[in-house]
């Protein structure tokens, strides 16, 4: 079976590989060649010099859930070299503003064997940690064959990937078999887990990073110009922005100061969003053209498309309430926590099957669960009655403030595996 995956893996890199390499800015298509081929991370270890601790994070959520990880990393293993491997061009750009000093950030090798035992040999790594639902098979063998541990935390597994795995169970359970530790966010993925054949002794609920994710308290200077309340939809994916805008539309002409910041989850989609707002008549405001200077004009009953990455989590601290992309138009939902942190009140659409924590939100009264009929009266709501969006908020925060936790468990596993 690894045989059949590793040729069809490799044609669909040779038909997909002009694609991603044109697609990506002129400045970054060599590295990401080099090092997708092996010829990035790290320098050949000397003599006498530690090997790497190996965190792979695919993307942006990955990346800023991985991060007080990192930072527990670095304080305890402070002479061993860190390498942090992204998959998207947004993960590598989050990566290089949030990981500690002196973390080798890289993409990650193709899963080809003789890149990956290439890799190995010149990084003589100490361990591998996967964070969340990472799973490549021939890279978890090689470094399997090479007596590298690998452990998987902040684990999670989708009701969609557990059907799927199920599917071909006979070789996921092969793969799964090479991961010495899995720490899992919650009790039903650690199930999934066990279902696939994994030993239970080997599983782990340990929570969520996420909840360990502190964001930056710096507040973006730009936004003191912001005058009347904001609704930040954060994450959005197709379809929603124009969903939002209409209700924001609705509700503006009742509320003439209000604000709406629209933060597209992903950065190619930032000029199809301009679009839509511009063939609705929609005057807006772009972010990067704004600059990032404190006070000058005021921003009033304006849209402000949010197209910069990484500034998100901050700009939910000057919100008076969130909306959760890929919650309404989309399936799986994306991440309540960050509005949680600042106490904000959460209105999700009904599909947040990624993030099950948010029933925990629900059933204590911290989160808003809503459709797109209905969002226009729920927002308007809060808008009329600020105590009620001010004691969700409270609400949601305390449930941020318990959860806390998950890294110092995942730091007691590294330690099994990875010498002082």
């Amino acid at each position: 079976m690894y045989l059949i995956y590793s040729i069809l893996y490799s044609v669909a890199v040779i038909l997909l590989l002009p694609f991603e390499y044109f697609k990506r800015p002129k400045e970054i298509r060599k590295k990401w060649l080099r090092e997708r081929f092996g010829r990035g991370p790290g320098a050949p270890r000397k003599d006498g010099q530690d090997g790497a601790i190996w965190i792979h994070a695919v993307s942006v959520g990955e990346v800023m859930a991985a991060t007080p990880l990192l930072k527990a990393l670095k304080e305890k293993y402070p002479s061993k070299p860190v390498i942090l491997s992204t998959v998207t061009d947004t993960g590598q750009k989050v990566a290089n503003e949030r990981a500690p000093e002196g973390t080798q950030i890289v993409y990650l090798p193709l899963d080809i064997p003789p890149i990956l035992n290439a890799v190995v040999k010149r990084t003589a790594p100490l361990i591998l940690i996967v964070i969340e639902t990472e799973l490549w098979p021939n890279m978890f063998r090689v470094f399997k064959r090479n007596v590298v541990p690998i452990i998987l935390l902040n684990g999670r597994i989708s009701e969609k990937s557990f059907r799927g795995y199920r599917k071909i169970s006979f070789f996921m359970k092969k793969v799964l078999s090479c991961v010495d530790f899995f720490g899992m966010q919650n009790e039903e993925y650690a199930e999934r887990l066990i279902s696939l054949g994994v030993p239970a002794a080997r599983v782990r609920r340990i929570g969520n990073f996420k909840f360990d994710v502190r964001p930056s308290p710096l507040i973006p200077e730009w936004t003191e110009r912001i005058y009347g309340q904001v609704i930040t939809a954060g994450s959005t994916h197709e379809g929603e922005e124009d969903l939002i805008t209409s209700v924001y539309s609705r509700i503006r002409e009742e509320f003439p100061d209000l604000n709406l910041i629209l933060a597209p989850r992903h950065p190619e989609r930032f000029h199809d969003v301009e679009e839509m707002l511009g063939s609705k008549g929609l005057s807006f405001l772009k972010r990067s053209a704004l600059g990032d200077q404190g006070p000058g004009d005021m921003l009033r009953g304006v849209i402000i498309v949010l197209d910069t990455v990484g500034e998100l989590s901050a700009i939910y601290g000057i919100s008076d309430m969130a909306i959760i992309g890929k919650s309404f138009r989309g399936f799986g939902g994306q991440n309540p926590l960050e509005p949680a942190y600042w106490g904000k009140p959460v209105i999700c659409g009904p599909h947040m099957e990624n993030f099950p924590v948010i029933r925990d939100f629900f059933k204590a009264g911290a989160a808003i669960e809503t459709d797109e009929n209905n969002l226009y009266a729920e927002l308007k709501e809060l808008l009329l009655r600020p105590e009620k969006a001010r004691d969700i908020g409270l609400r949601g925060h305390e449930i941020y403030r318990k959860n806390a936790g998950a890294v110092r468990a995942a730091m007691e596993i590294v330690g099994r595996y990875l010498p002082d």
